[in-house]
């Protein structure tokens, strides 16, 4: 039976501010994904899209995206920063 995974520290805030969507180029925010693990989301408006974040480290692979609705949980709304 596998243990219970560590919660692994945000990423350095330094670090989400350089990091851009791979797809779109825009920005890059802390969400909480469905399963409840940490990933990062983009905040383009058009096609947003929430990047895992595994062992503390960013996936950021567009095969491994998924696409968020704006305003979703663990997804901010653009609109309403």
């Amino acid at each position: 039976m596998p243990s219970a995974a560590t919660p692994v520290p945000p990423l350095e805030p330094w670090l989400r501010d350089i990091l851009r969507c791979p797809a779109t180029g825009a920005t890059l925010v802390d969400g909480i994904g469905p399963d409840g693990q940490p990933e990062l989301v983009s905040t383009d408006p058009d096609n947003p899209l929430a990047y895992p974040v595994r062992d503390g480290i960013p996936v950021l692979l567009v095969d491994d995206a998924r696409p968020v609705r704006p305003g979703a949980v663990g997804h901010p709304d653009p609109a309403g920063a």
